[in-house]
């Protein structure tokens, strides 16, 4: 059984507005809907999930201790080469089933400790169709006429339906009829939960679903939205409208969306899109409430928005927040203009003394936004913009933004110089104090092809995909067989893992414990510190020609990792002051014996 409400109100044309419309309550914790681009939904009346007979088992890593993945759920398991069941492919119950090539043992694998799902909220899957001028939005931007990625929430309270078992958006008929999302949603976070890793849901209250018949602008657009001066909608988010979280009942909406999908569901913590344009007040409710329910609760914010970036006021609150900063100065801006510390004396490379900020967290005292290192979330690449292996196969030379794939596993498969790039970048990643974040296939050098669609005509295919937000196919699918095809550069992700877990200094360490070493070479950076009674040194040089000479003492020292292997079993050992490190390259190092051994 299911129900909505019918709204009559002022057919003023500012008003968005149809007389008689039925929309679903903005409060459902589970709807049906139609596979259109209205999104026709109906608030499903469900008994409430199995009561749980104790405080969710969250799991909330400290955020210096994080280790994040961000992916997508149907992403992750969708591809046959993942192993998973058919009937569970692309779904919260794929990420479920173990001893498979992809999903759940595959992600425990790599020693993350959390897991950042990109949107689950229920959203609008589908945009008007492409170039349909019957229409009143006439699309000319999206040829796919599909939001794959999720970033239209229409209910705040709601899992994704099509996320559930047997989903479907085959068009005309309805997803979600059973309700089934809410149950797999749950049993998807206590699985992942059974495995040590927190759930993170990336949240959008920044802005709304656009081209659907959406219960807030439907029920009252005037209160829920910022409107201009001829109360239009307003749209700094870049997303069709702007969501006034600032209305008491709309920031009511938000937290206490957040308090249900802690109590209902256990998830541990919230990535908020375009966090900027969310008002204080509402924030300061937020932190507030949620910590008060689970003072460990995991607040990540996308610190921009609106022309903003608020990593300073997200940092005052106790929040962490991406440091674009991070990115560029390791990895680059752009692949052909702007590139970063382990590209070397190529391009605008970043040299080592505006790095050394960024190893230590981007802190306040070294003229950074954060005033503890756990506060910034330090990546290489996110679902925005191309990957990390798409990046470094143009920087390289290798791929073009405007050219044609001939060869998919050619192309996926990296050569020595771009996994040399790799390395030295996840080293740099790993190594840095702060939370820590890949996306989905970073490990293995993911590149995103533009995948031919049946009944799409889309001239870019065959082409590298910097934006793929609504490509629900091989573009966004994992392939685990790209994994096995880089297995080594995902065996030296395992080993960075596995060595930042066994050095707790390397995310925890107080800086004046810190001692940044001289090097000769501007495109190198090495540090010591001490680790559990010995020292550890980090030693990194982004050149891409010339060696870096960095004066280590202290008698043996064991060789952890260096351009091609990682891990906590030393490979070799080394004795001397002057140690020299290849250009595209890097070395970990512990010395000293603790006592007793």
């Amino acid at each position: 059984a299911c129900y909505g409400y019918r709204v009559w109100g002022n057919a003023h044309p500012t008003e968005l507005f149809n007389p008689g419309v039925v929309v679903s309550d903005p409060y459902s914790a589970a709807v049906v809907s139609l596979n259109h681009f209205s999104h026709a939904s109906r608030t499903l009346i469900m008994a409430p999930l199995e009561e749980r007979h104790e405080t969710p088992a969250w799991i909330c890593p400290a955020q210096e201790d994080l280790v994040i993945y961000e992916m997508h759920v149907r992403d992750a398991t969708v591809h046959a080469s993942s192993g998973i069941r058919p009937e569970w492919r692309g779904s919260y119950l794929g990420l479920t089933e173990t001893g498979r090539a992809g999903g759940l043992d595959y992600i425990r694998s790599l020693g993350v400790n959390a897991v950042e799902l990109m949107p689950c909220q229920e959203f609008g899957n589908i945009e008007p169709d492409f170039r349909n001028s019957s229409l009143d939005v006439f699309n000319t931007w999206n040829p796919y006429a599909r939001n794959h990625w999720g970033y239209m929430t229409s209910h705040f309270f709601a899992p994704e339906s099509y996320y559930a078992s047997g989903g479907s958006m085959e068009p005309g008929g309805v997803s979600g009829a059973d309700g089934r999302q809410r149950g797999e949603f749950r049993r998807m976070v206590d699985a992942f939960h059974g495995a040590g890793i927190a759930v993170i849901l990336d949240v959008v209250y920044n802005h709304a679903s656009q081209y659907d018949l959406n219960p807030f602008k439907l029920i009252d657009k005037k209160y829920y939205f910022r409107l201009d001066d001829d109360q239009n909608l307003t749209a700094r988010s870049g997303c069709g409208n702007d969501f006034k979280t600032e209305r008491p009942m709309a920031r009511r909406l938000i937290v206490d969306s957040l308090l249900h999908w802690m109590r209902e569901y256990g998830v541990d913590g919230f990535r908020f899109d375009l966090a900027a344009m969310i008002d204080g007040g509402t924030l300061d409710q937020v932190t507030e409430e949620t910590r008060r329910l689970n003072p460990r609760v995991i607040l990540i914010a996308e610190p921009w928005g609106g022309g903003k970036n608020e990593q300073a006021g997200f940092s005052s609150r106790g929040w962490a927040s991406w440091n674009d900063a991070f990115r560029d100065g390791i990895r680059g801006r752009h692949p052909k203009h702007g590139l970063g510390f382990i590209f070397g004396a190529a391009g605008e490379a970043a040299p080592a003394g505006t790095v050394r900020p960024l190893l230590s967290g981007t802190p306040v005292a070294d003229g950074g936004p954060f005033l503890q290192a756990g506060h910034s979330v330090n990546y290489l690449e996110s679902h925005d913009d191309h990957t990390f292996g798409d990046f470094t196969r143009i920087a390289s030379g290798r791929a073009a933004e405007g050219l044609p794939v001939t060869d998919i596993k050619s192309n996926a498969a990296l050569t020595a110089d771009e996994l040399k790039i790799h390395r030295l970048g996840a080293m740099a990643l790993f190594t840095g104090r702060g939370a820590v974040m890949l996306h989905a296939g970073q490990e293995f050098g993911r590149s995103k092809v533009i995948a031919a669609a049946a009944g799409v005509d889309d001239p870019a295919a065959g082409r590298l995909d910097g934006n793929s937000y609504n490509k629900d196919n091989e573009t966004n699918w994992i392939d685990y067989g790209h994994a096995l095809l880089n297995g080594e550069l995902v065996d030296y992700y395992r080993g960075l893992a596995a060595l930042r877990t066994a050095h707790p200094a390397l995310r925890r360490a107080p800086s004046a414990s810190v001692r940044f070493l001289p090097c000769a070479n501007a495109s190198a950076v090495g540090f010591t510190l001490p680790s559990g009674g010995r020292i550890l040194a980090v030693l990194m040089n982004g050149h891409e020609s010339l060696a870096a000479v960095f004066t280590l003492s202290g008698g043996v020292w064991e060789v952890l990792a260096d351009g091609d292997r990682a891990g906590l079993e030393p490979q070799r050992t080394w004795k001397g002051e002057g140690i020299s490190v290849p250009p595209a390259s890097g070395l970990i190092l512990l010395n000293g014996r603790q006592t007793g051994q």
